[in-house]
Parts: C-alpha cells; structure tokens; sequence
C-alpha cells in the first residue's frame, strides 16, 4: 500500500486531507508537534483504523523528522505544518519564523536526499492567498507578485520562495499551492466562521473587525483536499498552482448567513448581534485568486457550493459540542493581535 506522510495533520486542513486519503486507499502517516491548534478530536473517526498512523514531531526536530521518512519511504509528503494565525503573527512572530520558516527548511535539507534514492517520491507545499497581500482589483495568477501584509503572510512567503529555491537549485520534486480561505467542520475557533458559530451557539455578540467589509475568497475544506491530491497526481513539478472557489464574501455577509442558519435551527439567543470591533494592524482589505491554471490543466473544480457548505459547517459544530470542549477556553474567547 502508498504511504504519504501529512505534516500537521492534527489540524483542520491537514485531518480533512488524511481522512480524504484513507477513503481513496492510502496509508498514512500523520506527523504534528501537537501545538494549541492541534487536536486529536480532529482524527477520532480513523485513529484506530490500521493504514493510519501517528507520529509526534516537530519539523525543528530534523534528526527525528529524518529517521520517520527514511523509516516509512513514503511516496509523497503533504507539508500542512504552519503556524497560521494571523492575530496571534502580530502578538508573537517570532513561533511563525521558527515554523513556517526554519520547519521548512529542514524537511527541505531532509526531502533533498530523500527524494535521490527515492525518486518517484513528491513534496506537496500547502500555502496561502495570503502571499499576494491585497489584491483590490481583479484576481491574483500564479506570477503575481509576493506583498504580504503580516507576519504570518511573509512567514509563508519565505517558504514559498525555499521550496522554488530549493526545485530550481537542487532539482526535488515538489509543488507549491496557494489557496484561498478554508471553511469546514474541525477548525479551531480562532478563525472567523468557527468563533461565530461558538458565539451564536453559547449566546454571545458577534465581533467583526472595523467595518466588516474585508473580502476573502471561500472554499469549502474538502474542495480543497481535493484539489491537492490531484494535484500530487497529476501536478507538474516545480509548479505553483492556485487553489479557489471565486466566490467573496465580506465578514459581514459571513456573519449574516450563519444568524440566518442560526435562526433556521432555532438556536439565536438574545444576545447573538452583531459587534464591531477594532479592526487587527495592517488588515488586508481583499483577497482574490485566479485558479484558471488548476481548472484548465488538472479539471479540477469545486463541488460544494457555499451556502450548502457553511450550513454543513454550523450543523457539524452543532452536533459536536464536546469539539469545542477540547480546546481550552482562553483560546477560543481571548482576543489577539491588538497591537
């Protein structure tokens, strides 16, 4: 049987892919440091299931990060271990660098000599939208220009640039993405949709930064998982390929649509309003990717269309209360990237 190797495969992308995996036969081995974002509830319905295994380590561990992929010779290694708020970029930077940047750069030195005796191995690099910086017209192809507004974002650009180094220079098979906002059932609550839901679920105000009117690009997590196995089948190496759904939505529109799913299932209190709130440092107006490339050379295409998937999203957390209790409080309520 495949074996793939899925870094930060505790979080909300990365158990999605795995599961997204196993059904389509592969065995995999899941490696996470287990930060606060990760979370075991994440892989409850597969952690017994015997082509899955799990492995702590972190990628700044390079002699034991060298010893797992030797061991288990995988055929491809989906690298989803990042820091990835960008709150939390702008209180501490300094845990992204060490992460999204010296993590990379040693599975980097580490897939070099692999991929030499293993020749028909690839490394998938999972990226953001958020590299471009603010796109306020039009939409972001893959050789637009890297401007990114955070930490967070220029954490993830520097390892971007690595692994185009590291294919031009020394030849790895690898590909990097770079795809838009994910939204999903085991997210942690950080990030928007899920830390409305919890506020709509437990009867709070709904916080929303400075106007409301900052735009991102949405796609539902599985879509995504989709599009980065193809990629890994199908893809050309050394490219970069954009992964969206070209559907915006500003965060007031987001905050709308869940009261509205809200008030279908009756579960909006009289506290559920919603609340603006100063907006983050340095907050990036719009994000917008052009995907042409993917849908015209690997026919692939989002399947679940948004307002179906952000009522999966809310139900999921619904009927997954015990979700939330597994991540401690302060985590979810406690505001970051004030300064």
């Amino acid at each position: 049987m495949k074996k793939i190797i899925v870094t930060g495969g505790l979080g909300f992308i990365g158990s999605n892919l795995i599961q997204l995996l196993i059904n389509k036969k592969y065995k995999v081995i899941n490696i996470d440091k287990v930060s606060y974002s990760s979370n075991f509830y994440n892989t409850k319905e597969y952690q017994k299931n015997k082509n899955y295994k799990f492995i702590k380590c972190d990628l700044n561990n390079k002699n034991k990060l060298n010893k797992i992929i030797f061991k288990h010779k995988p055929i491809g290694i989906f690298n989803l271990a990042a820091e990835t708020h960008v709150d939390r970029s702008i209180d501490g930077p300094k845990s992204f660098i060490d992460s999204n940047i010296i993590g990379v750069f040693n599975l980097l030195e580490i897939f070099r000599k692999y991929s030499k005796l293993f020749k028909k191995s690839k490394l998938i690099h999972i990226s953001t939208d958020e590299v471009y910086g603010d796109i306020l017209k039009g939409r972001s192809h893959e050789n637009f220009p890297y401007r990114p507004s955070s930490p967070y974002a220029a954490s993830k650009a520097a390892s971007d640039h690595l692994v185009s180094s590291y294919v031009r220079t020394y030849g790895i098979p690898a590909i990097v993405t770079n795809c838009s906002n994910n939204y999903g059932p085991k997210q942690h609550p950080e990030k928007l949709i899920p830390k409305l839901i919890y506020n709509i679920l437990n009867n709070k105000s709904l916080p929303i930064y400075g106007n409301g009117k900052n735009s991102r690009e949405w796609i539902y997590v599985e879509d995504h998982c989709e599009a980065l196995i193809k990629v890994f089948q199908k893809g050309k190496m050394g490219e970069f390929y954009n992964i969206g759904s070209n559907k915006n939505l500003n965060n007031l529109e987001i905050c709308k649509a869940l009261i509205k799913i809200g008030k279908q299932n009756h579960v909006i209190g009289s506290n559920v309003k919603i609340k603006f709130v100063k907006d983050r440092p340095g907050h990036d107006i719009r994000y917008a990717l052009d995907s042409k490339k993917i849908l015209k050379t690997l026919r692939w295409k989002t399947k679940v269309n948004f307002n179906k998937g952000l009522k999966k999203t809310f139900l999921w957390y619904l009927h997954n209360n015990n979700y939330y209790k597994s991540i401690s409080k302060k985590d979810i309520v406690k505001r970051l990237g004030t300064k």
